[in-house]
């Protein structure tokens, strides 16, 4: 897979999103941080449409602009009893040989010691393998992470680095990841 990590190395975006997301759990979905109590869910594509859904006052990032961006695509996480409560989200670029994450943002509510339920950005990193193995790229996907959580994604997630802050989920990592959160996708 050589020919895979050169295109990392160069990404298509101007200038890279560094991601500050915090793997609290690997679950079986999202989980209440209370009760334990698990929440199938889904992730769907965020339309311009329902961007009214993301108030700007309750995310760190700004999805409005991550929306208008040609070369990107916004997916919402919800659970599947109620798809109008946004629990996180993500926002990719189909590289060709591989997807590359530019933000995952939990929910205000999901976030910090107080969070509401647990699993949110491992769910999303989840479902960008699972897209990488149904677009033929082996699960492999890539992100730009804060260095001081290099060590965190390593741990948490099995992600390599490539150089510097770059880094990416490799096919054995990725399958470990989807089979968790995708209990009927076979990579």
């Amino acid at each position: 897979m050589i020919y895979v990590f050169h295109k990392f190395v160069s990404v298509k975006s101007d200038t890279p999103s560094i991601n500050d997301f915090i793997v609290d759990k690997i679950t079986n979905s999202i989980e209440n941080a209370v009760t334990g109590e698990v929440f199938n869910t889904e992730v769907m594509l965020l339309t311009n449409k329902e961007r009214k859904e993301i108030k700007k006052a309750d995310w760190q990032f700004n999805w409005h602009d991550e929306l208008k961006k040609s070369d990107r695509q916004v997916y919402k996480l919800v659970t599947v009893s109620n798809d109008k409560i946004v629990h996180g989200l993500i926002s990719v670029t189909d590289n060709s040989d591989h997807i590359y994450l530019h933000l995952i943002e939990s929910a205000k509510f999901n976030k910090g010691k107080g969070k509401m339920y647990k699993g949110v950005p491992a769910n999303l990193v989840a479902f960008a393998c699972k897209v990488s193995f149904e677009l033929g790229y082996s699960g492999v996907i890539a992100f730009v992470a804060k260095s001081q959580l290099i060590d965190h994604y390593k741990i948490m997630l099995g992600a390599k680095v490539l150089v510097a802050n770059r880094m990416y989920i490799d096919t054995k990592e990725a399958k470990e990841i989807v089979r968790q959160y995708f209990k009927s996708f076979e990579p």
